[in-house]
């Protein structure tokens, strides 16, 4: 979807309901917010049961994300987008869902995940040279540190922030 197109709110009772044949539905939902090259999808792609569903599938598969390559828009632009992508985990959530993703606005994440920086373009670079996933690639390091300096907003409201995906999962789920 064009981040232009006008929007309006339809019953997710079906896309919801479909959802639940794949993710696990749990009795309380979560949000691990991670900027691109964090290893959000291989993390959701390598587990053993569906607990946590990617942003990246979520989203655009409710018209909530950009169709688009978000590194080309305006922060205005992507603000606008992300907005929309709060509502969609704010009442995944609300069913029990766990989502990890990059996209958010305003909605307060359960976690937010930050390597270290030189491990993060390692990362990058890692991915760069196996098979490509979308997303930061070294040209994005620039907008990637602002991103990252977007999501660090997040611990003055004591949001925890951890070093990897498995370690918030793991922290947001073991108790």
């Amino acid at each position: 979807m064009n981040s232009t197109t006008p929007i309006i709110f339809t019953d997710g009772t079906e896309f919801y309901n479909n959802l639940s044949k794949t993710y696990v539905q749990h009795t309380s939902g979560l949000f691990i917010l991670a900027p691109s090259g964090t290893g959000k999808t291989y993390f959701v792609t390598h587990q053993k049961t569906n607990h946590w569903i990617d942003g990246d599938y979520l989203w655009p598969a409710t018209g909530a994300d950009l169709s688009s390559d978000e590194w080309m828009n305006d922060y205005s632009e992507v603000e606008a987008i992300n907005s929309k992508s709060d509502i969609i985990t704010h009442q995944a959530k609300k069913l029990g869902y766990w989502i990890i993703g990059s996209s958010n606005n305003f909605l307060k994440p359960d976690a937010i995940v930050l390597p270290e920086w030189e491990a993060h373009v390692t990362l990058i670079k890692k991915r760069e040279t196996n098979e490509y996933d979308g997303g930061a690639t070294s040209e994005d390091l620039e907008q990637l540190l602002a991103h990252r300096a977007i999501i660090a907003r997040w611990k003055e409201q004591n949001v925890p922030c951890f070093e990897s995906i498995a370690e918030a999962a793991d922290a947001l789920t073991t108790t």
